[in-house]
Formats: C-alpha cells, structure tokens, sequence
C-alpha cells in the first residue's frame, strides 16, 4: 500500500467547518450560560447545562463516526492533518492533571515548576527528532507491537504489552481521579460516582470507532479545554494590565513581586540539591517567593526531572502511536511541531494564572492595607478554593491556604467575574482530563488485543476479531480505570509523574536504540525494557518507603542507566540481528515509501491464505 499522490484527496476537507461549528456552539454555551446567570437562573441548572451539553457532544461525535475498518480502528485511517494530531498530541500529555495540579505547582513553587514545561516541551522535540518520522514510516498501532515486528520476536511484544500496560493504568487513574474531582467541584454529588459516569462516558465514546472515535472527540475537547483556558487567562489579563497576551502581560508583575513578597515574610528557602517537594494534594501556604530559583526542587533534581518528564513524554505508548495515524512522514514531523506550540501555550499560560493569583494573595496580605479583607476571599473560601480565619482583621501567608488544585478556578472569583467564567474553567480542565483518559484507554485496549490477546502469534486474525476484541477491551480498561481511581486514590500529580519516570526507564533506551543502533538485539531489547521497568518500580518504591533518599516523582528514572547498561551488553555480548531485522532498519529510515507494518501484515495475510 503506498501513500503517495493521493495524499491531499485522503484528508477530509471539511474538518475545519466541523470544528469551528463545534467552537462556535461551545462558545454560544458559555454566553447563554453567562445572560441566564444574570437573570438569575437556578445556579444548579446552569451548572448542569455547561457539564452535560458538551459530554453529550463529545459522546455524539465518537458515536458518529463508528467503524470496523481495522485501519480506522486503530490508525484513524492515516488521514488526521498535522495541525489535528498536534493538537490532540499537545491536551493529551498535559491532561487534566498537569492543567489544574500544573497551575497550583507554578503558585506554590514558582520559578522550580518550569521543570513541567521544560520537561514537556524537550519531549515532543526529541520525540519529533529521533523517534516519530521512523515510527509513522514503520507505521505500528502499538509500540509493543513495533518492538515484536522490529526484532521478530513474540516474546519482546508480549513483555513490553506487560510493562507498557502499567504507566497507561497510573495515567488512566489519575485523570479519572482528576476529572471526578473537577465535575464533582461542577455539579456536586458524588466524587466516586462521577467517576464511574466519567469511565462510561469514555467507553461509550470511543468503543463505536477506536482510535477514529477518540481522534475526533479528542479534538473537540482539546478545542474546549484550549478556548477555556485562553478565554478567562485573556480577560483577566485586559482587567489588570490592560493587555490581551497574558502570556507576557505578567512581566511587571513579577518584577514588583520579587520585592514585595520578601517584604511581607517569604524568606529564601534553601534546599538540599535533590530536593523535589512537590505541593500536596490540599490546602497549603506559600513559603518561598515566586521567583526564587530552586527553593523547592534542587538544582540537581530540577535536572533529573526535566529527564524523567521528557524521556516519559518522547516514548509515552499512549501518546507516540498517535503519529501513526498522521498522512505522512511529514506530517508527522509537522504534528510534533504543532504540539510543541500548543502545549507551551498552555503551560505558559497557567504560569500567568499562577502570578495574577500570587499578585492578588499579596494584595490580601500586605500589612499596610486599610480596612476589611478583600471580598473575594469570603467567596473562594464558600467555594473551598482558599481557607483562612475569617474573623481575622489581618493575614500573613502562614495563615492563607491554597486548595493546589483550585488556583486555577479561584482565579475569576479573585477578578470579581461572573461564576460561569468559573464553571466554563472547570469545564475546559474536565475536557483535558477527558480526553488523555480517553486515549490512554483507547491505546491500552489495542495493546491488550493486539499484544497480549495475538501476542504469542504472528498470524494476522480476521479484521472484525481484531476490532470487536480491542472494543471489548476498551470497556474493560475503562472500568478497571475506575476502579482504580476509586479503591486506591492517591495524588493525580504523583501518579503522572511516577508514569512518565517508569516510561522513560522501560521503554526510552529500547526505542532509541531500536532505529539509531543496529546491533541492538532480542535479548538485549528484553533485557533493557525488563531491568528498567524492575528498577524503576524498585526505586519508587524504596523512595516512598523512606530507605531511598531520592524522592519518588523521580526515583524512576533511576532505572533508565540500567536498562540502557543492560540492553548494551547482552547485545554485545551476543550479536543475532537477523538480515531480515537489519532490513527493517534500512527501509525505516528512509522517509518516504511504503508502510513497513502494512507491508509485513500482508505478508503474513498471504502466507495464511496460501496454507488455507
């Protein structure tokens, strides 16, 4: 099958109508939701409208576009333009968690959260330079399934489904933790219910098409999450500097903090170099000022981090087999771009968020202010956004606590906007949320049908087996996601951050050495995703038990020399690259062509057929 002329002919010239219909009625949801808050409408029926209307558009768009077609299943067809996948590629590694908990860690830390954007921005730039041209032109629906057909080996496949397998669930669970908390905070009801209505949502979504389901959807609720976030981040910004850029309104701002904050009590905080205190997961107090550099991750660990964030992002199994579904090499490359822009325009912008909030606290503690508590305060506290004594005549840092994951929605009430600039917030972040839960689920389903289900085989079943299996699957993700979320919760940032560290051990030597290095062999690819996923684990473990001093957002890491050690080694210790697995390399690197995955599953189909 090749990819050539017909290029432009296979992409649907009408996305963009369709998705500026969808933005265009998202929009006109948030104004109607804004002139009924006026009229004084039941706040509960607003908030309901503004949660359930786009759920229901994101469940009609993955049911619209239902399909058996196993290339649309798992690839989307190879036809979603550069723009669409970066998009997609860009909510899908932040989600909700590095959205809402982001915001909160840029408040609390300061200038040390920039290991967030660093971190995120430096993995879609190796991911766009060493990995996604060769992976779009091997062209596999998993990166097990990559590994196994790269190095003729079920075993390979099946050890690296097992191992992939467990990030994607520490990801799922995060974000359905996340999203539940942020429609709890919404709609109010359960926060375990919520997730297990979150969890049906995303199967009932996604199981109609796979990968084509979750494509479409996801780029409506990456557009949701994106017109949100600009939305209020840009208002706010023309109220207090007059300025629309929000993303470089805030430099004064940071200038006058640097002062003023060491006048009213935040003292420099200095920190052992492998410190990476994290805020928790509740109410906390500032204790160091925004712009001081490593107060609350050292300078040694700020580095350790930034690897472990933009190894876990480069090889992540859940992002890297999106440029699969991409037209073409370039376009793959161009997608990677896109995410790049995209996801560093979201990460500065919470930044921003984050200084107006630290702007607006200073204002309420300066000791030479006059006369009552700012108003705002008594509202964000009815909101359980900030807690503080309310009978207080005056407030020192210590004595006003942030909720970490409400700087982002205490933001407009400190503005004095109207509540649906709120709730329009808490809709966006439920949309990032969504739609990362949604490809990893997506993702960890074809893994399981495809690697682990047809691991031990390389005999291609019939293309309705392989799609009503990897449905079935997307149910059981989504349920086992839940429950999860529900039977072990724990911090949503933790969580992410312990998936992209075992990533980047497990998987990120294997992958590169896979195209850069061609004496790489079988057992040294089994051995390096194995080592680094047992020393990763190992050394997470060790940390949160307290006998590893290294703590453990980036203890996982840790495994990634030993896998790198390892897979070196046994493959100079036994070179067996086979003929077949060395043409597979010179064919991969070449960017044009035919599809290296379509070509070898051909194989395959005509060999059964001949024995049949």
């Amino acid at each position: 099958m090749a990819f050539g002329a017909p290029r432009a002919r296979m992409v649907n010239p009408r996305l963009g109508t369709y998705f500026s219909i969808f933005a265009a009625l998202y929009t006109a949801l948030f104004l109607l939701v804004l002139i009924f808050e006026q009229l004084r409408l039941d706040d509960h029926l607003l908030r309901l409208a503004i949660f359930a209307g786009p759920i229901l558009i994101y469940g009609a768009m993955g049911l619209s576009v239902a399909t058996n077609e196993t290339l649309c299943f798992f690839a989307a067809g190879r036809r979603v333009p550069a723009a669409y996948t970066g998009l997609l590629l860009g909510a899908s590694a932040l989600g909700g968690t590095l959205i809402v908990a982001g915001t909160g860690m840029f408040f609390f830390t300061g200038f040390d959260a920039l290991v967030l954007l660093i971190g995120t921005l430096t993995g879609f730039v190796i991911m766009a330079i060493a990995l996604a041209p060769f992976y779009r032109k091997f062209g596999a629906f998993t990166v097990p399934s990559y590994l196994g057909r790269r190095f003729e080996s079920r075993t390979l496949r099946v050890v690296t489904a097992a191992v992939a397998a467990v990030p994607m669930l520490l990801v799922l669970s995060a974000e359905l933790q996340m999203g539940g908390s942020v429609a709890q905070r919404l709609v109010g009801g359960s926060e375990n219910g919520l997730i297990c209505l979150l969890a049906l949502t995303i199967a009932i979504s996604t199981m109609a098409g796979g990968t084509r389901s979750s494509t479409w959807s996801g780029v409506a609720q990456s557009i949701a999450l994106f017109l949100a976030l600009f939305t209020v981040a840009t208002t706010v910004s023309v109220i207090v500097t007059s300025l629309p850029i929000p993303q470089l309104a805030n430099g004064p701002m940071v200038r006058g903090l640097v002062r003023n904050e060491v006048n009213e009590g935040l003292q420099l905080v200095n920190v052992w170099p492998l410190a990476f205190q994290l805020p928790p997961d509740g109410f906390s107090s500032l204790t160091k000022p925004y712009t001081q550099p490593f107060g609350a991750i050292g300078p040694l660990a700020f580095i350790i981090g930034t690897f472990a964030i933009a190894t876990g992002i480069s090889t992540a199994p859940w992002l890297l087999p999106r440029v699969a579904a991409a037209p073409g090499v370039y376009e793959a490359r161009k997608s990677l771009g896109w995410a790049t822009v995209f996801s560093g325009l979201a990460l500065l912008t919470i930044s921003s968020v984050a200084v107006f909030m630290r702007d607006f606290t200073l204002d309420a503690v300066r000791a030479e202010r006059l006369g009552p508590l700012p108003q705002w305060l008594f509202q964000a506290a009815a909101n359980h956004f900030v807690a503080f004594d309310q009978a207080a005549t005056r407030l020192g840092f210590e004595g006003l606590k942030f909720d970490r994951d409400s700087v982002l929605f205490a933001l407009p009430v400190a503005v004095g906007l109207p509540s649906t600039f709120v709730y329009f917030l808490l809709a966006g972040a439920l949309a990032a949320a969504l739609v990362t839960a949604s490809a990893t689920s997506v993702s960890l389903a074809a893994v399981l049908g495809e690697d682990v289900v047809q691991g031990m085989s390389w005999e291609p079943p019939s293309a309705q087996n392989r799609v009503w299996v990897a449905r079935g699957f997307i149910a059981v993700v989504a349920i086992c996601g839940a429950a999860l979320s529900i039977a072990a919760p724990t911090d949503p940032l933790r969580l992410v951050l312990w998936a992209l560290s075992i990533t980047g051990a497990s998987l990120f030597p294997a992958m590169i050495l896979s195209i850069w290095w061609k004496r790489l062999t079988v057992g040294g690819a089994i051995a390096g995703v194995i080592a680094g996923f047992v020393a990763a684990s190992f050394a997470i473990l060790m940390s949160e038990m307290g006998t590893l001093s290294t703590p453990s957002p980036i203890a996982g890491i840790l495994g990634l020399p030993v896998s790198l050690g390892l897979a070196l080694m046994t493959s100079l210790m036994r070179p067996e690259a086979s003929r077949h697995a060395l043409s597979i390399v010179r064919d991969m690197r070449v960017p044009g062509g035919e599809i290296i995955y379509d070509r070898e599953m051909q194989r395959l189909q005509l060999r059964k057929h001949a024995r049949t």
